[in-house]
């Protein structure tokens, strides 16, 4: 290759391309135009080049070496999951779905048990003809449950004549998730069962007994630093009580594997992934473990947060990119989440749509062919650096306030967690985070299953669907997904006996009414009402009586601002009170228009939530 291919082209320094941005820029503020600012704090700058990476020093090492941050391993054969729940169809049934799928591209299997594990029989009746060796069989017991079902997993193998050293998967115990979405759990035996679960595990050594779940943060509106800090702060802690139970790093850290949430940020999840692997491998090192050792398992689930009810099937989308971001870092094994999820069991056909999304991945995209491609990218080896630099400093905070258990029980967690949700909210709010098809472009005609309208609540452990009791220690935090509040809000409009009209009155500038009767279709659609558009009226009269004739409960005026200040007065006059009436834009004449009793404005700046759950309640929608 001819490695003079690009000299005629000059280097450019950092300083000529800012001069030349600035000078095109004409005098605009270069950081509010062009240096974004990420919700975990981190400035995002509109170009990185070479030099960006000069004091970057985890590039010097490869993929398989210490501190692991271009994966743990030297390929990017990733296992695809699939979780299995138990219901009303038995245990036979699980063993058929079971084999089913398996033959349907999937090498991992989560199943969950409920209660106190069970029985000899009807484990034996579950892994009828399941070959351990190859596949990761994983299980996600209810704490009481956690050892008696890793010795099943060990007298199945025995009595198989399996290689122990072949066998993979897991045993999820991890009792600092039931304390974080609980505000409990069982202080006085989870880490000595812990300990047990290791000790037993002995049997196993490439079988992981101990789970670390920061995807609950995820699910929780929590910002990728936080989900990792917190990742850190959860692992350190099992580290700090093992080993104060006799256990040796070494003997704890290969027996842990984390779960964490794929999330809709494309390359700061790319980011995310990565940090973590750095960041593990500093928290063992200062435990004193080994560096061979400090490769941490990672299990990677699409995010449930950012799913909808509404549209659904964007729900496909949304996983498909997660899953992209999750496999492009490097995890270990992925699930995605089937796109009914939020309103439904799972199904044949969703598990099957979420399962090709990564075999799609596999088998067309060649995601598994190349390791660690984002390697060497100026952006995304910065966002690396920053989000790990940003979870340590929370993280030795939380540290410094005695670790995660006594962070919990001080709420110093909760407190973030809420605020960073909260944030969250209010971007969604006023739309400045998009959940397409819920506070965006909605499907005007969509109607939810009645079923779906009915709300449902459980008060069922996280763990294993048992219901716990027990004095709370520490304020839970609270799982939701993004798209709630807006979903209430349409829900609320559907149960009505008789839908509210929004009616779009158009008149004069045909570009400017055009534009915003779009706008405001699309604003009062998204609560559920049943919205008219007009392309344009010949004078206001015969749009004022088009609207009452269409019975509508608002009717919006849509034009010019130069139009609104002679026209929307009359309007109102002649609507009289027989519809809310509400001028689409911000005009120069609002002012004018207010002290006439036109009070309803909606732009772009408007709090779409909270304006339609006012229109809701003058329209009498409870």
């Amino acid at each position: 290759m001819n490695q003079n291919l690009f000299t005629e082209f000059p280097s450019i320094t950092t300083e000529q391309w800012n001069e030349v941005i600035t000078k095109d820029l004409k005098g605009a503020d270069y950081e509010k135009k062009l240096v974004w600012k990420t919700p975990e704090g981190l400035n995002v700058r509109p170009f990185y080049n070479a030099a960006d990476l000069e004091n970057l020093q985890h590039l010097k090492y490869a993929p398989g070496e210490y501190p692991y941050v271009r994966g743990v391993r030297r390929d990017n054969k990733w296992k695809v999951s699939q979780s299995i729940e138990p219901d009303s169809r038995g245990i036979s049934e699980d063993n058929r779905l079971i084999l089913s799928i398996l033959m349907k591209g999937v090498d991992s299997i989560t199943y969950r048990i409920r209660g106190e594990g069970l029985s000899d029989e009807d484990f034996n009746v579950l892994t009828k003809n399941i070959v351990f060796p190859y596949i990761d069989f994983n299980f996600r017991p209810c704490c009481k449950g956690a050892l008696k079902t890793l010795q099943q997993v060990i007298a199945k193998v025995k009595s198989e004549n399996w290689d122990v050293a072949e066998i993979e998967g897991a045993i999820d115990y991890d009792p600092l998730r039931r304390l974080t979405l609980e505000g409990n759990f069982c202080q006085e035996s989870a880490f000595a069962t812990a300990k047990s679960l290791i000790e037993t595990g002995k049997t196993l050594p490439k079988y992981r007994v101990i789970g670390v779940s920061p995807y609950i943060y995820h699910n929780a509106g929590s910002t990728i630093v936080q989900e990792l800090t917190f990742a850190m702060s959860m692992g350190s802690e099992y580290l700090s009580q093992l080993t104060d139970l006799g256990l040796a790093v070494d003997e704890i850290v290969p027996r842990m594997r984390f779960t964490f949430a794929a999330g809709p940020n494309y390359f700061m999840e790319m980011a995310k992934f990565r940090a973590a692997r750095l960041l593990w491998s500093q928290v063992v090192k200062n435990y004193g473990g080994s560096d061979s050792l400090a490769g941490i398992k990672i299990h990677a689930v699409t995010s449930e947060w950012n799913q909808t009810i509404y549209d659904p099937y964007v729900n496909m989308l949304r996983g498909t990119t997660e899953a992209m971001s999750a496999t492009l870092a490097g995890v270990d094994s992925l699930e995605v989440t089937p796109f009914n999820t939020p309103y439904a069991p799972k199904d044949e056909f969703s598990c099957r749509i979420a399962r090709n999304v990564q075999l799609l991945l596999k088998e067309e995209a060649y995601l598994d062919r190349v390791t660690d491609p984002s390697a060497g990218s100026y952006y995304i080896e910065n966002l690396t650096a920053s989000i790990a630099n940003e979870a340590w400093k929370l993280f030795t905070e939380t540290e410094e306030k005695g670790g995660y258990i006594a962070a919990m029980k001080e709420g110093a967690i909760q407190e973030l967690v809420k605020a960073a949700a909260r944030k969250k909210n209010l971007n969604i709010a006023i739309r400045r985070d998009i959940l397409l098809g819920t506070n965006q472009y909605p499907n005007f005609t969509e109607k939810l299953d009645k079923k779906v309208l009915e709300e449902q609540t459980s008060e069922s452990c996280h763990c294993c669907g048992n219901r716990h009791e027990g004095e709370k220690i520490a304020e839970p935090i609270k799982i939701y997904r993004g798209a709630e509040a807006f979903e209430k809000l349409r829900m609320k409009t559907e149960k009505q006996d008789s839908v509210p009209v929004a009616f779009m009155l158009t008149f004069g500038n045909l570009s400017m009414c055009r534009a915003r009767a779009q706008f405001s279709c699309n604003f009062f659609a998204i609560a559920g009402f049943e919205v008219r558009d007009n392309n344009r009226f010949a004078d206001i009269n015969e749009g004022v009586e088009a609207a009452l004739k269409a019975g509508a409960g608002i009717v919006v005026a849509c034009s010019s601002d130069d139009e609104y200040a002679d026209a929307v007065p009359v309007i109102n006059e002649k609507i009289a009170g027989k519809a809310i009436v509400v001028v689409a834009g911000d005009p120069a004449c609002r002012p004018d228009l207010e002290a006439k009793g036109i009070s309803h404005f909606i732009n772009v700046r408007s709090n779409v939530l909270e304006t339609l759950k006012e229109y809701q309640q003058e329209l009498g929608i409870k």
